[in-house]
């Protein structure tokens, strides 16, 4: 059976019993993780699967999610409603984590450059809702917690790009490959942007039109909304921008011009994204052992901060003056798992900077960091949520936490949200 076959295979298996399987720890990203080490282990599919077409699939995973959870968020709406926690959250918080991460990198990984160290923290900034689903679709956590988390998460991965461009870029300047480093990032990020703005504008704009005039079948509307996230990052790339940039700020764009025409325009993309997602965590599950053989116990120790310190002290921070209680401070530090966004980051990393000096300790951090977050937050999301859900219970109606906010799309886990 050739390797498609195999993913097809965990595909069908893990879709058969894909309802029983909601209530228990283990999670889509958690049981493609798994099958992909197996299959790897057992030689089913190849080890060496992070580049040429394998890693194109990857990108464009990426781009659908990217542009997808962007689309989905309505800013106005989180703006008018709860829309400080999110804003704390992305504003402050995220900076935080990524100079925390260059400062513990730094001293704990030794050799590295700062700008090696800076690219460890920039890969790990994004967070993945879809971890914890149950902390975003759960009755139990209030609709201002769960859709902090959701709009947290829906953006950062986006806005870390620049960041990660900017670092590689100094990155390789260290390493005598690149003349004019702010130029490059500049380009990088300025023209993505500015395609994915004239992309989104323009052809969420044609998409509305010819929608109110009942010119597009419905099928064709949600297939265009999956090729305007495809003709961003193409068209980024074709000018010398970057492709997740231009998705990212396409799907703000777009979702700001067809939200009046219904959730079901970004449907076929969320359902694509979601499958996409779960091809990911099986191809990160067979890369994942070659990976790990530069797992040093410097490594091991920052995966941990990672995880903990460097997350939960920033979102402490930011949410000083909330007055959020420090319950739903911790839970909100705790949930910020790490998946998508950083494991393609990082093969990107891989194949943009490859003779990066300390390419292998970037991609050991990664890939330990992912695996124990899959692990960990797909185990704890449920206890912790039900035991937040009792203390939300007994919180005065006028707690900061029970104010009301925008109950937006979450991101998609392949599995029903739960009551």
């Amino acid at each position: 059976m050739d390797q498609v076959g195999v993913v097809a295979v965990v595909v069908v298996a893990y879709g058969l019993v894909s309802r029983l399987l909601e209530r228990t720890p283990l999670t889509v990203p958690l049981a493609f993780t798994a099958a992909g080490m197996a299959a790897g282990g057992l030689g089913l599919v190849e080890q060496d699967l992070t580049g040429g077409p394998v890693l194109t699939l990857l990108e464009l995973t990426l781009v659908v999610v990217l542009f997808s959870d962007a689309a989905r968020i309505d800013l106005g709406a989180v703006r008018r409603t709860g829309g400080t926690i999110p804003l704390r959250l992305l504003g402050l918080g995220m900076p935080l984590t990524i100079g925390l991460g260059v400062l513990a990198a730094a001293v704990l990984l030794g050799g590295l450059e700062v700008w090696e160290a800076a690219i460890i923290a920039a890969v790990l900034a994004p967070t993945d809702a879809a971890l914890g689903q149950e902390v975003v679709s759960s009755r139990l956590v209030p609709v201002r917690i769960r859709q902090a988390v959701n709009v947290e998460s829906g953006l950062n991965d986006g806005l870390s790009v620049p960041f990660l461009t900017l670092f590689v870029a100094l990155a390789v300047e260290e390493a005598g490959e690149a003349l004019d480093w702010v130029g490059f990032a500049g380009q990088q990020i300025g023209l993505g942007a500015l395609t994915g703005v004239v992309v989104g504008l323009a052809g969420g704009t044609a998409l509305e039109v010819a929608d109110r005039r009942g010119w597009v079948n419905a099928p064709f509307r949600q297939l265009t909304v999956v090729a305007l996230a495809v003709l961003a990052w193409a068209g980024a790339d074709a000018v010398g921008g970057n492709g997740f940039i231009a998705a990212f700020v396409a799907g703000l764009a777009t979702g700001a011009v067809i939200q009046d025409s219904g959730d079901d325009l970004l449907e076929f993309t969320e359902d694509e994204g979601q499958l996409l997602t779960a091809v990911v965590f099986f191809v990160f599950g067979v890369a994942a052992p070659g990976f790990l053989g530069a797992v040093s116990p410097a490594v091991v120790v920052y995966a941990a901060l990672s995880l903990t310190v460097l997350r939960m002290l920033p979102v402490a921070i930011a949410l000083l003056g909330s007055g959020l209680r420090p319950s739903t401070v911790l839970l909100l530090g705790w949930f910020g798992p790490r998946g998508l966004a950083s494991i393609i980051l990082a093969l990107v990393v891989a194949e943009e900077a490859p003779d990066l000096p300390h390419l292998d300790v970037v991609m050991a951090a990664m890939a330990l960091t992912v695996l124990a977050s899959t692990v960990l937050h797909g185990a704890t999301a449920r206890p912790l949520v039900q035991r937040y859900g009792r203390f939300v219970d007994g919180l005065p109606a006028d707690a900061p936490e029970l104010a009301a906010a925008a109950d937006l799309p979450v991101r998609g886990s392949l599995s029903d949200p739960p009551g």
